[in-house]
């Protein structure tokens, strides 16, 4: 199954796509994810490498030098870097597919004259490979866990569930930029803004506890909020997820993706007129 131009840019269209050119997704995926190490000496141990050093480097900063503490339960000398370091882990995913996004489409300017390739999946494949990074981080951190804390809590299986809304986000955002970054070339310059201001926006380097009540309230509507704190309260501290916000945030990352799907099929009829 083909999704046209023409096709109705439906929830069914959304899914059917994705499902029936999966074989394709995987097959570029593990291309493009091997293309980023091809010709390192360390290959695709540099996957595991980068987040093991970035680590290391904040469990000294916070832990050595600033002697920082989370303040939310027991907490050990090296708990404040992995603490920060889950939530990293969800800003780099969402942060890699908007900074890519705006020249998916410009950088594969060949797909677009074949009117049979389906252009849609070029976001997926970029979701895919970062989801790829955040993994190997996550094995790190999941490793840091074990040896520093003794124990990995059971609800950390209930990771992929919580992350379910993020994927759909993040597919759902890319499509929107990938459209847009056609007709405005220099979006990715303000992609780059965006992510930087993001990161400090979200809570990465601080518990959304410590801020007053007025700007917590702000913070809760940063859309990486939820899913940076449930991450930790699954990883972290092993508590359940909130099921009634997990609810929420999967509906409206659905609304997201398809939104950012018939966006993305409306204005595909002129990508081959502008490039």
């Amino acid at each position: 199954m083909t999704v046209g131009v023409g096709s109705a840019a439906s929830a069914r269209a959304l899914v059917g796509s994705v499902r029936a050119h999966w074989p394709l997704v995987v097959k570029m995926t593990r291309r493009e994810v091997s293309e980023r190490f091809k010709g390192s000496l360390g290959g695709w141990l540099w996957a595991v490498l980068i987040p093991l050093c970035m680590l290391v480097i904040y469990t000294f900063v916070f832990s050595v030098v600033f002697k920082a503490r989370w303040g939310e339960g027991p907490e050990s000398k090296t708990q404040f870097a992995m603490v920060l370091f889950a939530g990293l882990i969800v800003y780099g995913l969402f942060s890699d597919v908007l900074n890519r996004a705006p020249h998916l489409v410009l950088a594969n300017v060949n797909y677009v004259k074949r009117v049979v390739f389906p252009l849609e999946i070029l976001v997926v494949v970029a979701v895919c490979s970062a989801l790829f990074q955040a993994l190997a981080s996550l094995a790190v951190l999941l490793v840091a866990l074990l040896v520093l804390n003794g124990k990995i809590p059971l609800t950390a299986v209930l990771l992929p569930v919580v992350w379910m809304p993020l994927v759909l986000l993040s597919v759902g955002v890319g499509w929107f930029f990938a459209s847009l970054g056609v007709f405005a070339r220099d979006l990715k310059q303000i992609t780059g803004v965006m992510t930087t201001m993001l990161m400090f926006i979200s809570p990465i380097f601080f518990p959304v506890h410590a801020l007053p009540a007025s700007f917590q309230t702000a913070m809760w509507l940063n859309p990486l909020t939820f899913f940076i704190e449930q991450t930790r309260a699954v990883l972290i501290w092993g508590r359940m997820p909130d099921w009634t916000g997990w609810a929420i945030s999967m509906l409206a990352c659905s609304v997201v993706a398809w939104l950012g799907f018939a966006w993305f099929q409306k204005t595909r009829k002129g990508f081959a007129d502008v490039l």
